[in-house]
Order: C-alpha cells, then sequence, then structure tokens
C-alpha cells in the first residue's frame, strides 16, 4: 500500500487546479434544485467543460489515484458534482469500460463522456431492494431482442435519463439459483411502454421514480456480459458505487466540520463541552474515512481499477458517520433545525436514506463478514 503521490501525480493536481480557478467563476447560475430538467442541462454543460479540457475520461480511463485527486479538488474548488451524470459516469460507463465490447464502449462511452446523454439506475424492485438477487422484472429472448416486463423503483434520475442500466432476469427456470440468470441490458428509455413516474423524497426533491416496463424491446446486443451473467457484472457496478463514488462527499463532510466549528463559537453553542467533544470525534472518524479511501484506491490501482470489498467498509462507516454529522449540526442550529429553506436540514433528511442507498448496511455487514472475514454464509 503506497499512500504517497508521485511527482506525475501531483503536476496533475496543479494543473488541475489552475484550470478550476479560471474556469469555475465563468459558470452560469446554478438552477433551482428541485428543476431537473434545468438542472440536467447545466450539469451536461459542466461536463461538456470537462471534456474540453481534457477531464472527462477520469472517472474511468485515468488511473484511481488520479481519479481520487480530481474528486478531491474539484469538491475542494466548490465545483458542480456530477448531477443528473451520477449513474453515467460513476456507475454505467465504469461497468461498460470494465466489461463492454469494443462496440459497445464506442456506442455509449463517449456520449456520457461529453455531457450528451444521461443514464438512470433500473435495480431495485418492490420486492427486491437490498436483496437485490430477488429482482423479477422478466426478459423473454424473441429473435434479436428480449421482451422487457416488471416494475423498478427508487430508479435515479429516470426523469432525464436517455438510457437505463437495467437488471433483468432471463432465466427463472426450476431450481436455478436466484443469483443466476440475471443480465444486464442497455435499455433506451425513449422505447414504447417505458411509463416513468416521480416520487418525492423526504427532502422534497423528486431524483428518484418508479418505472413500469411493458414489453419493452431491447436488443440483444444491449446486453453488457453474458446472458445469465448479470449479478457478476453488477457487482463490477457496485464495486465502483461503493469505491470511489463518494469521495467527494467525504471532503464536503470534513469541509462541514469546519464550518459546523465556526457556527458554533458564534451562536454560543460551542460552550457546551459535549459537542465540542462531539465535533473533534467526528473530525478524526472523517480523517480515518479519508485514509481508508486512499487505501481502497491504492488496491484497486495494484489490482487492475476496480474497487474490491473494502469499498464496503467505507461505505457502511461513511453513512453512519454522515447521519451523526448532520444531527450534530442539527444541535448546532437549535431550533432552527426545523427550518427546511436551511440546507443542512434538508441535507439531514437526505444522510437518513444513506443507511439504505448503494446497498443497506446489513448487506454490507454481509459482505465484510463473508468476503474480508471469511465467516460462512448464512442459510
Amino acid at each position: 500500500m503506497d499512500l504517497a503521490y508521485s511527482d506525475e501525480e501531483e503536476e496533475f493536481r496543479g494543473r488541475l487546479r489552475e484550470w478550476l480557478a479560471a474556469t469555475l467563476p465563468t459558470l452560469p447560475p446554478r438552477p433551482d434544485p428541485l428543476d431537473w430538467p434545468a438542472r440536467r442541462a447545466y450539469d451536461c454543460g459542466w461536463q461538456r467543460r470537462l471534456y474540453d479540457a481534457g477531464y472527462a475520461d477520469v472517472h474511468w480511463d485515468a488511473s484511481p489515484t488520479q481519479r481520487l485527486i480530481f474528486l478531491e479538488e474539484t469538491e475542494l474548488a466548490g465545483a458542480p458534482y456530477v448531477g443528473a451524470n451520477f449513474v453515467g459516469l460513476l456507475h454505467a460507463g465504469p461497468t461498460i469500460a470494465a466489461e463492454g465490447t469494443p462496440e459497445q464502449r464506442d456506442r455509449w462511452l463517449p456520449p456520457v463522456l461529453r455531457g450528451d446523454e444521461v443514464w438512470c439506475q433500473g435495480f431495485s424492485e418492490p420486492d427486491a431492494g437490498s436483496d437485490l438477487a430477488s429482482l423479477r422484472t422478466r426478459a423473454v429472448r424473441d429473435g434479436d431482442e428480449y421482451v422487457v416486463s416488471g416494475q423498478k423503483i427508487w430508479t435515479s434520475h429516470a426523469e432525464v435519463a436517455d438510457w437505463c442500466e437495467l437488471l433483468v432476469r432471463t432465466d427463472a427456470g426450476p431450481g436455478v439459483s436466484k443469483h443466476r440468470g440475471i443480465s444486464w441490458l442497455a435499455m433506451p428509455m425513449d422505447a414504447p411502454g417505458v411509463t416513468v413516474r416521480p416520487l418525492r423524497t423526504l427532502a422534497g426533491s423528486t431524483e428518484f421514480a418508479e418505472m413500469f416496463l411493458d414489453e419493452v424491446r431491447v436488443p440483444v446486443g444491449n446486453r453488457v456480459g453474458d446472458e445469465n451473467d448479470g449479478w457478476r457484472v453488477t457487482m463490477v457496478t457496485l464495486s465502483f458505487e461503493r469505491g470511489t463514488a463518494f469521495v467527494g462527499e467525504v471532503v464536503a463532510c470534513r469541509r462541514l466540520l469546519g464550518e459546523l466549528a465556526r457556527t458554533a463559537r458564534e451562536n454560543g453553542t460551542w460552550d457546551d463541552p459535549a459537542l465540542r467533544r462531539r465535533l473533534g470525534r467526528l473530525s478524526a472518524e472523517f480523517q480515518a474515512l479519508w485514509r481508508l479511501t486512499q487505501a481502497n484506491v491504492s488496491e484497486a490501482q495494484a489490482t487492475g481499477g476496480v474497487p474490491g470489498a473494502g469499498g464496503s467498509v467505507f461505505k457502511l462507516h461513511y453513512s453512519h458517520a454522515r447521519q451523526e454529522l448532520y444531527e450534530a449540526a442539527a444541535g448546532v442550529l437549535g431550533p432552527d433545525a426545523l427550518d427546511l429553506g436551511h440546507d443542512w436540514t434538508l441535507d439531514r433528511l437526505s444522510s437518513l436514506s444513506y443507511t439504505i442507498a448503494a446497498g443497506t448496511s446489513q448487506i454490507q455487514r454481509n459482505i465484510v463478514a463473508e468476503r474480508i472475514l471469511g465467516l460462512p454464509k448464512g442459510r
């Protein structure tokens, strides 16, 4: 494990920092966070600037360490987040880069990098969330097409997406393990039979939707990986999600800790020794999470670029630390913590989903127990 940066990596950091300093002041005002068509245009515009400057492919063509530096520097500079491009850049794109054919990579990756096409994630179902392998959406082969019927839920960014990374069951025969018989498809969102209904979250946002699929025809050539091998391909997707997708958020949480301390000194809550101890402990925890991130990236760089099971250790601890961070923020705000117009209040509500999203804490504990500690699987 090597947590030090090379001269080449430091040169990349300096060049990126200089470009951010020159570019960010020229960006247009950020749109209303609830206006998703406007947010798509803004997020794709930012991605196009990254593409023109040569930074667009950092999420899968650059080394894991360069990816870490990119996420750290963009967050520190206050640059726009990936936003509507979250699934395309951090889930579907890296998966296609790792598992797709040359033709599939040529078709789907350049539009994602240029900010021309947006992807959504069609994994969870009403009865298959944490137990993802229990999904029931069926895909029946009909010549050169699959005919897909079923329902997805918590479909991230379906309301503005051009494509969906879709998990379907292609073999439900007797005796087939639920982890087998799954395939990974790229489904066009404008295909006949696709119906999207936005879902409103506790914080009032609508970045999730439920999606109904009624005999949607998807070309067999849109399957990434072999038929019935979708579970293995999905593990590659989830490795990226848990391994590096939250790196920028750790940087943001460390910055928020400083803002909490400053606000506490201004409003007098700093006099509470329990609050000071809590903020001190959280500072140490996020410092440890950053070192864990660097360790996971070092491991990924040494083993071919795909994050390993250490991403589950990170995801498990990060989601709980983030929730405690915003509980501390509520303590600093006092009665103002009920003000829905305050960013910290909305982020506190949003943090409640982190122990569910990207695999629940129970799922992460199972992965740690089985793949890292070598404990036997439960029945």
